[in-house]
């Protein structure tokens, strides 16, 4: 494919990928200075908070009760320790995930296979968006009567009309806000969750640690959840194009042998791990509600979310712990959880593809301008993408988020052992991750291949038969 005119629209002020000795700034002293420097975690937050807790992780607990929480959890912390390495070296060496990852050994066509093995998972991450826009238009289908396409052609208007040539702050803001309202009101319910004996008892809850597997096609649902909850791995290597976005490795500057150059890289980088210790603790209580909520009354009550009928069912998780005056409540906590989600996952992607375009050949790493032209015609096909799909699959949301959740999975153990390659051998020497990050790093990586590749495997065999 040829490479793409150079567009005579205008572009940002400065190149948030270029290192510069101008920009340089020193980083934050202080808790609280501190927090007011944190972003990419919370962005990332919210494209995490959605398909896969409201859909997948609410589904995976009305499907198998309480006996998976220890799942959920450590979907949650385990891959965390594998986003602050990967923050620490792009605000290190100020590359991005792309480059970073065209490190690895392997087969190259063109690029090596980890990146190839990463667009395969980003395709299939269209999926979920599609699941997305269907289950946010059968919100708005009950509040309105309006019929589900109207609104799947609506909410692509206004997704085109917010991310085209917008940066990263209106993206920080929306996102913000997004986490902010639905969290809340979801950890409230979990909590009312607790003072319902029919639905909830601490026996049940001791019960979820006892490290079980599910039974039937739990297994298939397990491996979506592990894939898609806490930070999927989509989501782990979009993390750094936010951390470059909001400025941490632009203020560390270009990499030079200095004092002064370690001390900021080691300042910003602390910015970046108090920032994804945040946005993991905003995640983690979000997901465990989900859970708890589908655990405790979805499946006292015998519901499974599926096909049209998955909002009405979803929405008993504030019904039967709120009250019915809650079905407006969670109808808005829906359309924001769901659409913010659309918003994130579209404007991270198209930040990753464009640099995809650039690591092929396609333009030079420091023409920005290509770069954000690019990013807004990705935005235009990942919409269009999604939409479409609408078309073909029908009103399937929870199928379409599994889809995505297997794809995830699967790339989770490259993610996490590519991101050990990079931390021993292409890390700078002043910034090589403590000896504690490291052994976390591994066991990580372990674990994530010891239940991931496996479990994937019995799957598919099934599947085929």
């Amino acid at each position: 494919m040829a490479s793409v005119a150079q567009p005579a629209t205008s572009v940002e002020r400065f190149d948030p990928y270029r290192l510069s000795k101008a920009d340089v700034q020193e980083p934050p002293v202080g808790l609280g200075n501190i927090l007011s420097r944190i972003g990419p975690g919370l962005v990332l937050s919210a494209s995490i908070v959605g398909s896969g807790e409201l859909i997948m992780t609410t589904t995976f607990g009305a499907k198998v009760g309480y006996t998976m929480l220890w799942l959920v959890i450590l979907s949650c912390l385990i891959k965390a320790i594998v986003q602050a390495v990967l923050g620490r070296y792009v605000i290190s060496t100020g590359e991005t995930t792309l480059i970073a990852l065209g490190r690895v050994p392997g087969p190259k066509a063109k690029v090596n296979w980890v990146v190839w093995a990463w667009f395969i998972a980003t395709v299939m991450v269209l999926f979920a968006l599609t699941g997305m826009y269907i289950g946010v238009s059968q919100v708005m289908f009950e509040l309105t009567g309006w019929p589900v396409t109207g609104w799947v052609l609506i909410f692509l208007a206004i997704t085109l009309a917010l991310l085209l040539g917008g940066q990263y702050h209106r993206v920080e803001k929306i996102a913000m806000f997004k986490v902010a309202v639905f969290t809340f009101i979801t950890v409230l319910s979990a909590i009312l969750l607790t003072q319902m004996p029919q639905y909830f008892s601490w026996d049940k809850i001791l019960e979820g640690f006892k490290f079980q597997m599910p039974p039937g096609d739990g297994m298939a649902v397990a491996i979506a959840v592990f894939g898609i909850t806490g930070v999927a791995s989509g989501e782990l290597c979009i993390y750094p194009y936010w951390c470059i976005e909001k400025g941490y490795a632009r203020f560390t500057g270009p990499r030079e042998d200095s004092e002064a150059w370690r001390r900021r890289a080691l300042g910003w980088t602390r910015v970046m791990h108090v920032d994804v210790v945040v946005s993991m603790i905003v995640y983690t209580l979000a997901t465990i509600a989900f859970y708890l909520l589908g655990a405790g009354v979805l499946h006292g009550m015998g519901q499974v979310p599926a096909g049209k009928e998955m909002i009405k069912a979803l929405s008993h998780i504030y019904t039967g712990t709120l009250g019915p005056w809650s079905l407006w409540l969670f109808y808005l906590g829906a359309v924001i959880i769901l659409y913010g989600t659309i918003f994130a996952v579209t404007a991270g992607n198209s930040r990753m593809l464009s640099d995809f375009w650039q690591v092929l050949g396609r333009f030079r790493a420091d023409d920005f301008a290509k770069r954000s032209f690019l990013r807004d015609r990705f935005i235009l096909a990942i919409s269009l993408l999604a939409v479409g799909f609408f078309f073909i699959f029908g009103q399937a949301p929870v199928t379409l988020v599994t889809w995505t959740g297997f794809g995830q999975a699967a790339l989770l153990p490259i993610v996490a052992f590519g991101t050990l390659y990079l931390s021993h051998k292409h890390m700078p020497a002043e910034m090589k991750t403590p000896a504690w990050m490291t052994a976390l790093l591994w066991i990580a990586a372990i674990v994530i291949t010891v239940f991931v590749l496996p479990s994937l495997y019995f799957e598919l065999l099934k599947m085929l038969k």
